[in-house]
């Protein structure tokens, strides 16, 4: 029985971005139980607004190694059923799933056992999945368990309403990441692990709002309107004009749009709302030109 391994987990779906991640979990006996060291990659849900993240966490549990694999020694699954199993794949489409390979020293050497768990695998009551890979399944599952949450636990659409955050790596997984030490784990997929950290590293572009003018006079009070999440994410920007009524106290009234998106209008409004013009504006009609701009990358958009 090996008292440790490591599996590469690739995990692909449907809907997103994004649309795949990316697990190495790390496995080691102890004589208290099992340790297990987990790296989440996950790609940019969009690169205008989140970068990649690179997350590292460790944990501890009480069962044996032993336990852990179910009592079965990965060395003694025989080649030929894993590659009988993996041929599962050319039945029928597969739109989600997960690409898995399981890397174990057997008798000195390094033995890597695939398997593809496939949508049917996981949603399907039916699905006749085979021995091998159902096995890995639980496996995964024991080792899921460790921690709080999972790839599966991500909500699709966490870059419109929150920034990017990413708990950084462990420096000894950063080494091995930046090195591209783990991008032959991953052979196949649609990305590198060591392409990934390197993203992770540089932060998503700033937007830009500027008041460009505001005619005949210039607010005293100013505030800028803030960019939209979801304006951002449909890669809206341009000019917004608004007119606006100046009263005696140097407030503004009666906003009006002569031109501008929709989804910039609302944000607007709000700002100049709480703009102070001086006393000799009082009566007058305030033209504003407010430019709002990604800055996203002429290749994302």
């Amino acid at each position: 029985m090996p008292d440790r391994f490591l599996v590469a987990r690739h995990t692909f779906v449907d809907v997103g971005p994004p649309n795949d991640f990316y697990e190495i979990i790390s496995v080691r006996g102890t004589e208290s139980g099992t340790v297990i060291d987990r790296v989440t990659l996950t790609p940019a849900g969009d690169a205008c607004i989140q970068s990649p993240t690179v997350e590292t966490v460790s944990s501890a549990i009480p069962e044996t190694m032993s336990v852990v694999l179910e009592g079965r020694n990965p060395c003694a699954i025989p080649e030929k059923a894993v590659r009988k199993e993996l041929k599962r794949r050319k039945q029928g489409l597969v739109f989600s799933g997960a690409e898995i390979s399981m890397h174990v020293q057997c008798g000195g050497n390094e033995r890597v056992i695939r398997a593809d768990v496939l949508d049917r695998d996981m949603f399907d009551s039916k699905a006749t999945t085979p021995e091998n890979t159902s096995w890995t399944m639980r496996l995964l599952t024991r080792l899921d368990k460790a921690f709080p949450t999972g790839p599966w636990d991500r909500p699709v659409f966490a870059a419109v309403t929150e920034p990017s955050k990413s708990a950084a790596p462990n420096v000894d997984a950063a080494r091995a990441l930046q090195s591209g030490e783990y991008d032959d784990l991953f052979v196949g997929a649609p990305d590198r692990p060591s392409d990934l950290y390197r993203a992770s590293q540089v932060p998503p572009p700033s937007p830009d709002v500027r008041v460009r003018s505001s005619e005949p006079f210039q607010p005293e009070q100013l505030v800028l309107p803030g960019y939209p999440p979801l304006a951002r994410l449909a890669r809206i920007e341009g000019a917004v004009v608004v007119t606006f009524q100046v009263d005696a106290s140097g407030g503004v009234a009666d906003p009006q749009f002569e031109m501008g998106h929709p989804m910039l209008r609302p944000t607007v409004t709000n700002a100049v709302s709480q703009w102070k013009f001086p006393k000799e504006a009082a009566d007058h009609r305030i033209r504003a030109t407010i430019d709002f701009k990604t800055n996203c990358p002429s290749k994302a958009r």
